[in-house]
């Protein structure tokens, strides 16, 4: 999608719609980046900063017309361990390498590579953020006091357990306020939004009955300013850029992913096809600006992006509207910040895990009891018990080897024979006392790669004196061929050759074809082997029989057995090389 298609057909009608649009989004957005930031281990007012730069940025250079950028849910296990472990200064230089990242990616096209990370790894870990979220908020919920924040959820778990003697009856009043407002809302009014109701209310409770009495992100953080931070570029050197590679890398995915994600939903809702490869691009200029003003990685916002949609956003200027009205609130609204409760936070957050966890899709699969169900729990745990960048990489490698495993298990060789009443080649027609002992027809079936060798190791026929010298491979099925599945090829090609046998091809697929051309194969076996229709190919191997061995034989394989075993040595014609008959070759040749 260009830019100018993106804004085709726009008026002052469609501006209307956008700022409306907008201005609602802006109004979600705020508790939404405060929450996600404080959930992330960083002052709220990073998750404001980032949702004005970052928001605004995303919407201007990014591939999707409906595409709302921020802070999001998925980041903030993430980012939290990073920052417990190197610091807010190199979370920052992490969030501009994975910019650049995604840059690249967008450069080099390969937003549609995003699409192949296989669903039971994406439900798997998505679902495994959300415990960690709504996990990470029980403490905020229930008051507790002198608590210490850990990267490992069984550790966070231990922590809250041996603290629950500080709960806070006052903090579970304003969490309970907050929630219940929350939860009416989306059930009675689904347009209103919900979390900024739920706040105001919450912390309004609390300001007038019991101020003091819960921890407020004023006491917590100091007070939020209402002013944009000054322009900062952080000391990068090649040191930190090693250190922090593998953080970045693990940003720039997740960031990927999210964002087509949350423009493909927006696709489905509107009708509209978005840029994948300049979507990732606008998210990598976010993602390098957003730091330079103290914000933390952002990405597309799912529920942000839909709700967008909802209130009849048409084009990207409500993306730009929104990050202006959170800039103006944060100007004129900022000290009022400071007395929201930490307790009134927490339920925002679980709604926000809740709604993220998949669990429908989660339970779908579970109960499949597949490899995909093995995939998606591991995921899931690791996610949870480890970290997310172990997760999606055992996700990932467990993923694809069990779809070398399926696609191998796919691959079938099965011995076959003309079938005179359908004129094709059927495997029913190989029985103990049908077989040509001379000639050995095989179908071929699957792609012929490494995941698959093996199966085509113990189908085909092994060597020796009683196994027929003459081997044609029907391999019209065989889509793709790689190394392993021609070496295995070659390996038959050379125990033929040397017991005086040869090997026949038909129908062989251009892929195939190609790899055994550049490899030398095509050569070894010789061009004249090779044919287009199995019915030429079956007359080459019956015209390199030794008519000899057929006087005698009951198996009567092909039609002209009975004439050829009925001969004697003597009336047999020297040189003598038998043929399909005219109309068998002729339909052989038509329809295998």
């Amino acid at each position: 999608m260009t830019g100018r298609g993106r804004f085709k057909g726009y008026n002052l009608a469609s501006l209307r719609k956008d700022i409306i649009s907008g201005t609602i989004v802006g109004v979600i957005a705020i508790p939404l980046g405060m929450a996600f930031a404080i959930a992330s281990g960083v002052k709220p007012e990073y998750g404001i900063y980032t949702t004005i730069v970052a928001g605004i940025l995303i919407s201007l250079f990014g591939g999707s017309r409906f595409q709302i950028g921020g802070p999001t849910g998925a980041f903030i296990p993430i980012l939290f361990a990073i920052g417990m472990e190197y610091g807010y200064e190199n979370l920052l230089i992490a969030g501009m390498m994975a910019g650049v990242i995604l840059v690249i990616m967008g450069l080099l096209k390969l937003g549609v590579l995003i699409k192949f990370i296989p669903r039971p790894v994406t439900i798997g870990f998505t679902a495994g953020i959300a415990v960690i979220i709504f996990s990470g908020q029980i403490a905020n919920f229930l008051g507790l006091r002198d608590m210490e924040r850990h990267e490992s959820f069984v550790d966070n778990m231990k922590e809250i357990g041996l603290h629950l003697s500080t709960i806070n009856g006052y903090s579970i009043l304003t969490a309970g306020i907050c929630l219940a407002v929350v939860m009416l809302t989306i059930r009675f009014a689904p347009k209103v939004p919900g979390s900024l109701v739920g706040l105001l209310c919450a912390t309004v409770m609390a300001v007038l009955f019991f101020s003091g009495k819960v921890t407020t992100i004023g006491s917590a953080y100091g007070d939020i300013p209402g002013t944009l931070p000054s322009f900062h570029i952080p000391v990068i050197t090649w040191e930190r850029i090693r250190l922090l590679i593998r953080p970045a890398f693990v940003i720039a995915l997740l960031g990927a992913i999210e964002s087509l994600l949350s423009a493909v939903v927006a696709d489905g809702m509107t009708s509209t096809r978005h840029n994948s490869n300049r979507e990732l691009i606008g998210q990598g200029i976010a993602n390098i600006a957003a730091p330079l003003f103290g914000g933390i990685p952002a990405t597309g916002a799912i529920a942000r992006t839909a709700t967008n949609i909802k209130n009849g956003a048409v084009s990207p200027v409500s993306g730009v509207v929104h990050g202006v009205v959170v800039f103006l609130i944060l100007l004129l609204f900022a000290p009022y910040a400071s007395n929201i409760p930490l307790a009134a936070m927490a339920p925002i957050l679980m709604v926000v895990a809740w709604n993220m966890s998949e669990r429908k899709a989660f339970l779908h699969l579970l109960k499949t009891r597949t490899g995909d169900s093995l995939v998606l729990c591991i995921t899931f745990l690791l996610t949870v018990f480890a970290d997310l960048t172990l997760a999606v990489e055992v996700g990932l490698v467990l993923a694809v080897v069990l779809f070398v495993k399926r696609m191998g298990e796919v691959h079938l060789v099965s011995k076959v024979l003309p079938d005179p009443s359908s004129v094709k080649v059927e495997a029913h027609m190989v029985t103990e006392n049908h077989d040509c002992p001379q000639i050995g027809i095989y179908n071929v079936e699957g792609p012929l790669f490494f995941g698959a060798a093996y199966r085509f190791e113990n189908t085909m026929p092994g060597f020796g004196p009683q196994q027929p010298k003459i081997i044609l491979m029907r391999m019209g099925k065989v889509p793709f061929m790689d190394t392993t599945g021609e070496s295995n090829l070659a390996e038959l090609v050379k125990q033929l050759q040397q017991g005086g046998g040869k090997l026949l091809i038909s129908s062989i697929q251009p892929q195939a074809l190609e790899l055994l051309k550049k490899t030398g194969l095509y050569d070894t076996i010789g061009a004249a082997q090779f044919f287009e229709h199995t019915g030429e190919a079956i007359n080459a191997a019956l015209g390199s029989i030794d008519c000899g061995k057929c006087i005698g034989c009951s198996h009567a394989a092909f039609r002209e057995c009975a004439a050829l075993s009925a001969m004697d040595t003597a009336s047999a014609p020297r040189g003598h090389k038998p043929r399909v008959l005219p109309g068998v070759a002729r339909e052989l040749s038509g329809g295998i």
